[in-house]
C-alpha cells in the first residue's frame, strides 16, 4: 500500500458465490484424500452451473476413495452452503466426477527418493503480506469486506434472515490519510434474496452487519451505501452465473493491497507450493510485523518444479522496517525451512483442514485447535525479536 492520502477498495464474495461453491467442493476433495492418507496428492478443479457440477483433476491416494464418495461430498458441501433452489439444488443437481490418477512424470519430480528431498509441485512465485491496519495484521478493506459477508452468512444459517440466499458480494472503499485508513467512503453489498422482500427491506437487513464490522464512526454517507444497486437479485449462485475453482484469488488473499503470484489455492494438496508456500510467506510476513520489525512486510518466494529449496527469498518492508532487509531474509531462512516438506511439517499442512479456508479468506483468520489456519500463528515473533 502507498503512503500519503488516497482511496483504496477491496471486494469479497460469500460462500454461495458460484466460484466459491467450486473452491469449497475442490477443497472438500482435498480433505477427503488427506484424511485417508496425509501424503495423498490432489489437484481438483470444479465447475458449477445450472443444476450441474463437474469434478476434474488428478489424484494419487487410497483406492478405497471412490467417485461415488467424491460426488456425495460435493452434494453435502452444496447442502451446507444452503442451496435448495430450483436452478441449483444439492439433491437434484447432476454431479459428474472425471478425476483420474496423477501423472507419473509429475510424481517423479515431486517425490523424495534416495538423497533427493521432496520437490516443489510446480514452478512459480508466491507472496505473503502483513500490515498493522487491523488486529489480524491484514489490509483493512479486504478484512472488513470478508467480515461483512461472514456476519450475513452466520445470520442466514441461524435462521434470523430467512429471506437471504447464499450468493452475495461486498466491496469496501476506505480513505487513507498519511498511509493509514480513517473511514469508509463507500460500501457496496449485493445479496441474493427472496421475492417476498423489497429493495428497502434488503437494505435495512444488511445495514447492521456493516455497522457491526466497521470501526465506530467509519460508516460512509447514506448516498454512498449501495445495497443491491441493480434493484433485484433473486436468481443467484451457479444458476445465475457459471462457477469455476480458482477465480477469486485476490479475494482469497489481500484484496489487491499486496502482490499475488497468480496461482490459486483451492483444490491443491500442500505439495503444491502455490498453496503451501503462499501460506508460509504469510506466516513469515505476519511474524515480522508481529515482532515489531516493520509496519508492513511483503515476502516473495520462488520455486522450480522438483527442486526443494526456494530459488529466491525477497523481503520488502516498504520503508517501515526497523532492521536490514537483507539480514532479515537470511535470519528467516535460518529459522524456517522453506522447502515443501519443511513448510508442511512446520505448519502441519498434511491434515484435512482446507474446505474451511475456501470462503471468507485464507488469511486474517484465527488459528484453530485442530491445526486449521496454522499459518496465522505468531509463534515466531519472539525468536525474530531476539535475532535482532
Amino acid at each position: 500500500m502507498a503512503k500519503g492520502d488516497f482511496l483504496f477498495t477491496s471486494e469479497s464474495v460469500s460462500e454461495g458465490h458460484p466460484d466459491k461453491v467450486c473452491d469449497q467442493i475442490s477443497d472438500s476433495v482435498v480433505d477427503i484424500f488427506l484424511a485417508a492418507d496425509p501424503t495423498a496428492r490432489v489437484a481438483c478443479e470444479t465447475l458449477a452451473t445450472t443444476n450441474r457440477v463437474v469434478l476434474a483433476g488428478e489424484v494419487r491416494g487410497p483406492a478405497s476413495i471412490t467417485k461415488d464418495q467424491l460426488i456425495e461430498a460435493a452434494r453435502q458441501r452444496v447442502k451446507a452452503i444452503g442451496y435448495e433452489q430450483e436452478g441449483f439444488h444439492w439433491k437434484h443437481a447432476e454431479v459428474e466426477c472425471l478425476i483420474h490418477k496423477q501423472s507419473v512424470d509429475i510424481a517423479q519430480g515431486v517425490d523424495a527418493a534416495g538423497n533427493k528431498d521432496e520437490g516443489a509441485g510446480d514452478q512459480g512465485i508466491m507472496f505473503g503480506y502483513a500490515c498493522r491496519e487491523t488486529e489480524e495484521l491484514m489490509p483493512a478493506p479486504i478484512q472488513y469486506s470478508q467480515q461483512i459477508l461472514k456476519s450475513m452468512a452466520d445470520a442466514r444459517h441461524s435462521g434470523s434472515t430467512p429471506d437471504f440466499g447464499p450468493d452475495a458480494k461486498s466491496q469496501v472503499t476506505l480513505q487513507y490519510v498519511n498511509g493509514k485508513p480513517v473511514r469508509a467512503t463507500s460500501v457496496v453489498v449485493s445479496t441474493q434474496h427472496s421475492e417476498k422482500i423489497s429493495q428497502e427491506e434488503v437494505r435495512e437487513i444488511v445495514r447492521p452487519h456493516v455497522l457491526k464490522v466497521l470501526p465506530k464512526g467509519w460508516m460512509c454517507s447514506e448516498e454512498n451505501f449501495y445495497v443491491n444497486p441493480t434493484g433485484r437479485f433473486v436468481i443467484g449462485g451457479p444458476d445465475g452465473d457459471c462457477g469455476l475453482t480458482g477465480r477469486k484469488i485476490i479475494v482469497d488473499t489481500y484484496g489487491g493491497a499486496a502482490p499475488h503470484g497468480g496461482g490459486a489455492f483451492s483444490g491443491k494438496d500442500p505439495s503444491k507450493v502455490d498453496r503451501s508456500a503462499a501460506y508460509a510467506a504469510r506466516y513469515v510476513a505476519k511474524n515480522v510485523v508481529a515482532a515489531g520489525l516493520a509496519e508492513r512486510c511483503t515476502i516473495q518466494l520462488s520455486y522450480a518444479i522438483g527442486v526443494s529449496k526456494p530459488l529466491s527469498v525477497y523481503i520488502n518492508t516498504d520503508g517501515t522496517g526497523q532492521v536490514d532487509e537483507e539480514k532479515l531474509a537470511k535470519v528467516i531462512q535460518d529459522m524456517v525451512d522453506l522447502s515443501p516438506r519443511g513448510i508442511r511439517t512446520r505448519l502441519g499442512l498434511s491434515k484435512p483442514i482446507y474446505a474451511r479456508t475456501a470462503s471468507y479468506g485464507h488469511f486474517g483468520r484465527a488459528p484453530e485447535a485442530d491445526g486449521g489456519f496454522s499459518w496465522e500463528k505468531t509463534d515466531l515473533a519472539q525468536d525474530l525479536k531476539k535475532a535482532f
